[in-house]
């Protein structure tokens, strides 16, 4: 009886890593596996040195996802092993090999192995972004490094499909970011603000995810501080690991007397908690600088709640063409304007009723079929 022949070995973070790529990786792959594919994922032992890592751990307290293949084998700064890595999928003999590419970190570890993979096997990368958020004058050099391997890229965002298409003459597509299978139902929102502790009659905005300097989190924070919202029984709940100095926050919600009304919540959510705090919340910003697009997005989606974000390319573009909310200028006194309209009981109803409508349109089986048939034609 012939081997099975392996369809899509991706390469990338997975479980035991944390965070939104892993997550993402185990939904497209799981997806996959359930429309009759053959997947295999490496990822990494060492990811990146303790001493570029800002957070408290790079590993997820999760269990393994199920029903999938998942081998840690690739160190991803020491090239001892990178040959070994290159041999090994030449022996399995994959059709495709998915380069998970979010960092210009990760050109030279990819470039290698991509370079001594066999002619028969297609290499095509899945970008999430590709210039970084905090840029180094080397980045540009090393994706171009990494993108001269590949036969073909795919993307979560028209804007990075359209960075791309401005370097490369090879085929892209522009996908979109699908919301997750994986995330605990929603809670009745009166007991989940009961769980927390809540006050029941105060509304709450939730900034979530990661915190870096590129999320304009302090304009969200001194939109509280600006008339009308200043004077609003409206709460702001802060919940994610800050990859910059808490200092820089907490200061200035000491500064601008916002103690009563702003929670600094500075550690990292499982899935349970993600639930809770998006059942318990009323709506969500990304009061982002910069954006190619967003994994909190989706989870927005999925619990059904509203949004304001920047109006950027990465951001307005989702919320604008299904109306599930507001963008606004990176400025706090409007901001703190728009926050006001969100939360407007009938804008909030209208933007609820929007987000029932388009859920359909971004599940993880229409992204996997689309995203399959564009790279079978490569």
């Amino acid at each position: 009886m012939a081997e099975t022949v392996l369809d899509y070995l991706f390469i990338g973070p997975a479980h035991p890593f944390r965070g939104g790529i892993s997550e993402t990786q185990h939904e497209l792959t799981k997806t996959l596996v359930e429309q009759g594919f053959n997947v295999k994922l490496i990822t990494f032992t060492s990811l990146y040195p303790k001493i570029l890592f800002p957070g408290s751990s790079p590993y997820s307290s999760q269990k393994a996802p199920k029903n999938l293949d998942i081998e840690q084998n690739i160190h991803a700064y020491s090239p001892l092993g990178w040959k070994k890595i290159a041999d090994q999928i030449n022996t399995l003999q994959p059709k495709n090999v998915i380069f998970r590419y979010y960092t210009p970190f990760l050109a030279p570890v990819y470039t290698s192995i991509a370079k001594r993979l066999e002619m028969g096997i297609k290499k095509i990368a899945l970008v999430d972004n590709w210039f970084p958020h905090e840029s180094n004058i080397w980045d540009k050099a090393l994706n171009r490094y990494f993108g001269k391997q590949m036969q073909g890229f795919t993307t979560l965002s028209t804007q990075v499909a359209q960075q791309l298409k401005l370097e490369f003459n090879v085929p892209i597509w522009s996908g979109f970011h699908p919301i997750a299978t994986h995330l605990h139902p929603k809670i009745e929102q009166q007991k989940a603000k009961e769980i927390l502790g809540w006050s029941p009659s105060e509304k709450t905005i939730l900034f979530f995810g990661l915190i870096r300097k590129y999320k304009g989190l302090e304009l969200l924070i001194q939109s509280f501080a600006e008339y009308p919202l200043k004077e609003e029984n409206i709460r702001l709940y802060i919940a994610g690991e800050c990859y910059e100095n808490p200092n820089k926050y907490s200061n200035l919600i000491k500064e601008l007397q916002l103690e009563n009304r702003i929670t600094l919540d500075l550690t990292f959510k499982n899935t349970k908690e993600t639930a809770l705090l998006f059942s318990a919340a009323d709506a969500v910003a990304q009061t982002y600088h910069t954006a190619t697009q967003s994994g909190v997005t989706p989870y927005a989606y999925f619990y059904n709640k509203p949004l304001l974000v920047s109006d950027i390319p990465g951001l307005k573009e989702v919320i604008k063409k299904d109306n599930t909310g507001v963008c606004s200028s990176k400025n706090p006194s409007f901001i703190a304007s728009q926050l006001i309209k969100l939360l407007d009981t009938e804008n909030t109803t209208k933007y609820q009723k929007n987000i029932e409508k388009v859920k359909g349109h971004y599940q993880w089986s229409s992204f996997a079929e689309k995203w399959h048939h564009f790279i079978e034609k490569i």
